[in-house]
Parts: C-alpha cells; sequence; structure tokens
C-alpha cells in the first residue's frame, strides 16, 4: 500500500551530485584564500606612505671610507651623515666625520661633530682629539690645548692625539701663545705618535710639520711624501709637500704639488694662491696674476686674496687695479659683485699685511694720489717701524711724492724699475722659526 500522490514515494529516483560545481566552488575558496593571506599584505594602502627598503649604518660608513680614500671628502661627508641619519647613537661615525672634516677645510663643522660624540660618550679619547684638531685650525689655541690634554688623559696612547698635540704645539709656538719649550715638546709628541701608529697619515703629516717647522725641509718632504703613499688622494697634504718645495727653490716640484692640491679640491683658493705667489717668486708676473685671479674667485670675500692679487697686478703695471684690490685691504669696503670686506689691521710681524699696504701706497704714488699714498705711509712707520723693508717702501712713497709736486706724473705702461718694486716677500706658509734639532 502507498499513499497515492505523495511526494515521499518511496519509488522516486535521488538527483547524482554536481561534482564539478563542487570542484569549483572549492577552488575558488582556496584561491581566496590564498589572495587573502598572501596577496593583499603586500599591496599598498591608500592614504599609507609605501615602506621603503633600508640602508645599514655599517654601508654608510663603508661608503664613506671608500670615498675618502679617494680624496672625495664631500661625498664623503656626506655619507658619514647618512650613517649618523640610520644611527645617531655611534660616537665613532661623528669623530669619523669630524676628521673628514677637518681635511675637507670646515672646521666649525668639525668642532661640532666631534662634541656631538662628547656629548654621547665623555670618555671617548679620539673625540675629544679631533676637537682640539678642529680648534686648532679656528685658532682657539688655548682651548685646543686643553681639549687635547684631555683626550692624553684618557688615553696615553692615543697616536692621534700625540699627533695633533705636535701640530697644536707648533702652531701655539708661531702665534707666540705657547708654552716656553713648545718647540721641544712637539718633536718629542711627533716621535711618540709616529712610534705608537706608524701606518697612518696623521703620524706622517705631524712629524712632517715638526720637520717643516724646525726648518728641516728635506726631511719634512720624506715625512709628507710617507703620508701621500697611504692616500694619495688628500690635498692638505700635497700643499705640505709644495710648500717644503719652495723653500727649497725646488719651483717646479712645488708647482706640480700645489697643482695636484687644486685638481683634488677645485675649491679651495689656497693652491692657486700659493702657485700665484710661487711664480711672482722667480719673476712670471702674468703666471701669478692668472692664478691669483683664480683664487680670487674661488673666495670673493677674502681680503687677503684681494691683496694678493693687487700685488701681482702692481706687478704687471696695472695701477689701477692694483689700487681697487689693495683698497679692500686697507680701508675695506663692498666688491662690485656685492662682497663686504673688512679692513685688515697693519701689526707687527705680519710681513703679507706689510706687502699690502706697502705695495697699495707705491700704487697710488705712481698715479699721483699722494694724499692717500702719504697716509699709508705714515701708518706703515708709526705701527710697524722695525720692519725694514716696509719702512724702506714707505720712504720711497714719500720720495715719489716729493718729487710729483715738483714734476707731475704722465700715464706711463712701462714696467716697473728694478729699484721700486717691492721685495718679494717669503710666504708666511713658508716663513719658520729658528732650526731646532728634531
Amino acid at each position: 500500500m502507498y499513499l497515492k500522490g505523495s511526494k515521499w514515494s518511496m519509488n522516486r529516483r535521488r538527483k547524482r551530485p554536481n561534482w564539478f560545481r563542487i570542484a569549483l566552488l572549492s577552488l575558488l575558496v582556496v584561491a581566496g584564500a590564498y589572495v587573502n593571506r598572501f596577496i593583499i599584505p603586500t599591496q599598498p594602502q591608500f592614504g599609507v606612505p609605501t615602506p621603503t627598503v633600508t640602508r645599514s649604518p655599517e654601508s654608510f660608513v663603508t661608503e664613506a671610507e671608500e670615498y675618502f680614500a679617494q680624496g672625495k671628502l664631500i661625498p664623503a661627508i656626506e655619507a658619514y651623515k647618512q650613517a649618523i641619519a640610520a644611527s645617531p647613537e655611534n660616537p665613532a661615525v661623528y669623530v669619523a666625520l669630524a676628521r673628514t672634516q677637518v681635511f675637507a677645510g670646515q672646521y666649525k663643522d668639525a668642532q661640532v661633530s666631534a662634541e656631538s660624540a662628547i656629548l654621547l660618550n665623555n670618555n671617548n679619547s679620539n673625540a675629544h682629539a679631533v676637537r682640539a684638531w678642529a680648534l686648532d685650525f679656528l685658532g682657539e689655541s688655548l682651548e685646543a690645548e686643553a681639549s687635547i690634554k684631555r683626550a692624553l688623559e684618557l688615553d696615553p696612547n692615543n697616536a692621534l692625539a700625540h699627533a695633533y698635540y705636535s701640530e697644536i704645539l707648533v702652531d701655539a709656538f708661531y702665534s707666540g701663545s705657547g708654552i716656553v719649550d713648545a718647540i721641544e715638546k712637539a718633536i718629542e709628541e711627533s716621535k711618540v705618535a709616529l712610534a705608537l701608529a706608524p701606518d697612518t697619515l696623521e703620524s706622517h703629516r705631524a712629524r712632517g710639520y715638526v720637520l717643516e717647522a724646525t726648518g728641516n725641509y728635506e726631511e719634512a718632504i720624506r715625512e709628507y711624501e710617507a703620508a701621500i703613499a697611504i692616500n694619495t688622494n688628500i690635498a692638505d697634504l700635497h700643499l705640505s709637500l709644495g710648500r717644503n718645495y719652495r723653500t727649497l727653490g725646488i719651483y717646479d716640484k712645488a708647482v706640480e704639488e700645489f697643482t695636484r692640491a687644486n685638481a683634488l679640491n677645485p675649491e679651495d683658493p689656497t693652491p692657486d694662491q700659493l702657485i700665484s705667489r710661487t711664480y711672482a717668486t722667480i719673476g712670471e708676473y702674468a703666471k701669478a696674476m692668472q692664478y691669483a685671479e683664480s683664487a680670487v674667485t674661488d673666495n670673493p670675500a677674502s681680503a687677503s686674496l684681494r691683496g694678493n692679487l693687487g700685488v701681482m697686478y702692481y706687478r704687471n703695471s696695472y695701477w689701477t687695479e692694483a689700487i681697487a684690490e689693495l683698497g679692500y685691504v686697507v680701508n675695506g669696503g663692498v666688491t662690485e659683485d656685492g662682497h663686504q670686506i673688512e679692513a685688515v689691521t697693519l701689526v707687527p710681524n705680519d710681513s703679507r699685511t706689510a706687502e699690502y699696504y706697502s705695495t697699495y701706497g707705491l700704487a697710488l704714488s705712481r698715479l699721483g694720489e699722494c694724499s692717500e699714498a702719504l697716509n699709508v705711509a705714515r701708518a706703515i712707520l708709526t705701527r710697524i717701524p722695525a720692519d725694514e723693508l716696509s719702512a724702506e717702501n714707505a720712504n720711497a712713497i714719500i720720495d715719489r711724492c716729493q718729487q710729483n709736486l715738483d714734476s707731475p706724473p704722465e700715464p706711463t705702461a712701462t714696467p716697473l724699475e728694478a729699484d721700486s718694486t717691492p721685495t718679494e716677500i717669503p710666504a708666511a706658509e713658508a716663513e719658520t722659526p729658528t732650526p731646532a734639532a728634531p
């Protein structure tokens, strides 16, 4: 018996499952789970910055060291700054940055970097040492000496500190602010530095600097060459080597070293100025003027460079141009391109400034501008009466102005007479104290 019309008939056939649909749905579920877990997390979210790959501080330091070895000091400085940005708590990187900044001539920045290292670790001997070195270049000899002594208190065997101390002592001697036996102490410190670290360029540089200061130029050359052998791409070392060649009268090699320094650091006016002075020493005034102009182009706000250019104009018989440039040294003023220049005071034992004043007065007297010329002559005789060369030039100014009263001069473009040309004064960089036993 069965219920007619019932949907529950026991004889109804069951439907077969759709395996294709089941498989497709399963694949869609698996695919959705994969996308949700592995794909979506890698996609940038709206309004959220995309993460970038970060470099390790060590990689920046390695890059900076490579730049330094190549003599590329500015890129090296930037790489060290990037290392600090990535890891600002490592005092050693600040010290390395400060050392590089000194070689690049960024002395104030070097002081700041070294002091940052000291803030992180007040007992870091190298930080105090490099700070002292930077302060020495800034002319802060007393503070530099205090800082270098602190470095040696923390580590008596710090070769860099001994090397820097020897340079600080020599500079203090030059400035007259050093201890009585500064040169003897400098000699001792340079020897200690070389004994502790014979393979560092700072040790050889310091030893060369002391030998140069004591008049032992040939030995100084050997030490500077040893430093260059360690790193041939540091402009400062070539400048030092060139100075000693120049002092010995080996002018071709001096110019060669200054030129190398200029190639390594073309923005520094010092090589151009030294090349200018070297050519003037051997009477090649046209070349001397050319390099003096290049130096002013590098640093148009420098009174000293303007003064050197004025001297070279004078030696090439460009009186008007000489007066314009030397006037910035004596009177100060604003240049045509808008650079403010402060006047330089005439003081004893400053042969370079004395040369600028003397040449200014001589140029004025040649053009009959005797009112100003006589003021310059009086200033020379009043302020530096013991300077025989300057006094001789001052008297020549007075004599010429007296002659001008009797017979006013006419414009002339003839070369300078030998007896009226200021005698070449050795560059301040080459002046040394009485030689002492090294």
